[in-house]
């Protein structure tokens, strides 16, 4: 075959190597940073955080609103020299929809950063939540993450491992191997950087409508780092280790079972372009080694990655798109979501059909926690905050540990999958994380009883 006698450069080979190490280094290395596990770009963007500190939320505000204006005079005028750019076409030209939530973003930030008008938006537990304490993270994050990603996605990494990891991501998930390094990414680091490299896989046609929902919704887990402050606010850091393991059983069986229901299961595999994914694509040839086979992809993959100043832009315009496209969603819809829950009976009546599952599976003060089970839905840590004044340690275990493997919430989340390319909408999202409610709680329960 030609390809066994294609001889590359080393400046291909070290294009694949520098590139992609730095990479793994950035977004995948466990490191111990403040007497927690995390990951390198987590502590830039945490960086940022402490230096800019109470600018963060005026800098946003300003964003959000200037995009709200210039969404409308786009939509109003239609200016040929912005429907003419793919670039900002796609981010400025949205359909009505989005922009009337563009619209309300703009509106509740305004009114929480300047504390004007009803308590129910701007108190520290709805608007003020989602401007003051999410926000200045997912900014951070998309800044570092959006500019650097390139680094994991274009210079061969993901090929590499990718074939290595086909044959158990596709037999166990029916997902590409790829796949596994968005969910790395997002277990050592960050949910949000999990959905930031899906929707990039998908909008460059690595991942189908179903690969691309399916690790939307499944494999941006919540970090290491996340799942021991929620441990730690129903008191129970002491168990931990069961509880994180815990979180993996029941995730994993979720990732497992639930696309294999509807709505996932109904999404097709097709791609953005809306071309069909050949069945035989990850087939390692005849003749080749897996591990020489990705060597190969990888290559020829870093040979035709461009320079530096293709990597700047793409990385500029990654992270431009998230600021600017996917904040004011965040905002608008992070906060509805947190007022419904906090001003609004609608979750506790949620709730209560569960009441009699969770007397099955025999977990005291049942009805305090049904009214935590669906809450999780506005914001993963609500539940964990309704716990910590229930008196069983069982109980609260497994509140903490079904709050982090429910996995969707519409705070970060699920406004996250909204506002991208990935094909979900919102009654999926809620359908999906009822689902992964009725698949892990048995589970989870089963281990509470076993470990607590």
């Amino acid at each position: 075959m030609t390809i066994e006698k294609q001889k590359h450069s080393l400046k291909t080979i070290l294009t694949f190597v520098i590139p992609s190490l730095i990479g793994l280094l950035l977004f995948m290395t466990p490191i111990s940073h403040n007497d927690a596990i995390t990951i390198p770009i987590a502590v830039l963007s945490k960086g940022v955080q402490a230096y800019f500190g109470e600018i963060i939320p005026a800098i946003t505000t300003a964003i959000v609103v200037l995009m709200a204006l210039i969404t409308t005079f786009v939509k109003l005028v239609k200016p040929a020299f912005i429907l003419q750019n793919h670039f900002l076409n796609g981010l400025l030209n949205v359909s009505a929809f989005w922009a009337v939530v563009r619209l309300l973003g703009a509106i509740f930030i305004v009114l929480v950063q300047f504390q004007i008008g009803p308590d129910a938006i701007t108190s520290g537990d709805t608007g003020g939540l989602v401007l003051n304490d999410l926000i200045p993270v997912l900014f951070s994050v998309f800044i570092f993450a959006g500019m650097l990603l390139p680094l994991l996605l274009n210079f061969g990494l993901l090929e590499f491992f990718g074939t290595l990891l086909t044959k158990i991501m596709r037999p166990v998930f029916n997902l590409p191997g790829r796949s596994a390094i968005d969910c790395m990414a997002s277990w050592l680091g960050d949910g949000s950087v999990g959905i930031l490299m899906t929707n990039k896989q998908y909008e460059t046609n690595f991942y189908t409508q179903r690969e691309a929902a399916v690790i939307g919704t499944t494999f941006s887990a919540v970090s290491i780092t996340f799942s021991l402050v929620v441990i730690s606010q129903v008191k129970l850091e002491h168990l931990f280790v069961p509880f994180y393991l815990t979180v993996c059983l029941a995730g994993v069986i979720a990732a497992i079972i639930v696309p294999k229901l509807p709505p996932l299961s109904r999404k097709k595999d097709r791609y953005i372009n809306n071309t069909e994914r050949k069945g035989n694509d990850e087939l390692v040839p005849e003749g080749k080694g897996v591990i020489a086979w990705g060597w190969h992809l990888a290559l020829t993959r870093a040979e035709n990655a461009g320079g530096v100043k293709r990597l700047l832009s793409e990385g500029i315009k990654n992270a431009v798109d998230m600021v600017f496209g996917v904040i004011p969603v965040v905002m608008a819809i992070g906060t509805v979501a947190l007022m419904l829950a906090e001003h609004t009976p609608i979750f506790t009546y949620l709730g209560m059909p569960f009441i009699p599952l969770l007397e099955l599976l025999q977990i005291p003060e049942a009805s305090a926690a049904s009214q935590t089970i669906v809450v999780g839905f506005a914001d993963m840590f609500i539940p964990s905050i309704l716990a910590s004044s229930i008196e069983s340690d069982l109980t609260r275990f497994v509140i903490a540990a079904l709050s982090v493997t429910q996995l969707i919430y519409m705070s970060e989340v699920g406004a996250l999958l909204i506002g991208s390319k990935i094909p979900v909408n919102f009654l999926e999202l809620f359908v999906i994380f009822i689902l992964r409610t009725l698949v892990t709680l048995p589970v989870i329960a089963l281990m509470a009883h076993i470990l607590v």
